[in-house]
């Protein structure tokens, strides 16, 4: 089976937060668990999510944002108490959704830990149906996002 690849252009990304590895987070090998890592970056997701005032719930009219699938790569292992950081940003947007993408990196020596990739789309729960990105979606994200029609 091929091995999958995760590699992202520097400009795409325009957030970041910092997490520390818990020691809860550790597995049997000694190391951050790649189940806690996924944790991990859906936390970060939704700090990101938040400061773009996007809601994960559903609005007033039904409409929700919805995560469609997850790729993760493992770089280097993380250990309790390491602070990672997460970078995220936006790619391959289109009319009813697209990608976050993730660099997780501890700074402490600059060692890349994981990159992964979130796809998500808009849903109608009551059309129960994939929708449009709502507008108010759009107009709080950065100006010089790339949308594909």
């Amino acid at each position: 089976m091929a091995r999958l690849t995760l590699e992202f252009p520097e400009h795409l990304f325009y957030y970041h937060t910092m997490m520390s590895v818990r020691t809860t987070d550790i597995n049997g090998g000694g190391h951050l668990g790649n189940d806690n890592m996924i944790s991990m970056i859906s936390e970060a997701r939704a700090r990101f999510l938040y400061e773009a005032r996007i809601s994960e719930g559903r609005d007033a009219n039904g409409i929700g944002y919805v995560a469609t699938d997850l790729a993760t790569t493992y770089k280097a292992e993380a250990f309790a108490r390491d602070t990672l950081r997460f970078d995220l940003g936006l790619m391959d947007l289109n009319k009813y959704g697209g990608d976050i993408i993730f660099r997780v990196t501890r700074p402490a020596d600059g060692k890349l830990i994981a990159m992964a990739k979130a796809g998500f789309v808009f849903f109608d729960y009551k059309a129960k149906k994939v929708t449009p990105i709502p507008e108010h979606v759009r107009a709080g994200l950065p100006a010089h996002i790339n949308w594909v029609s």
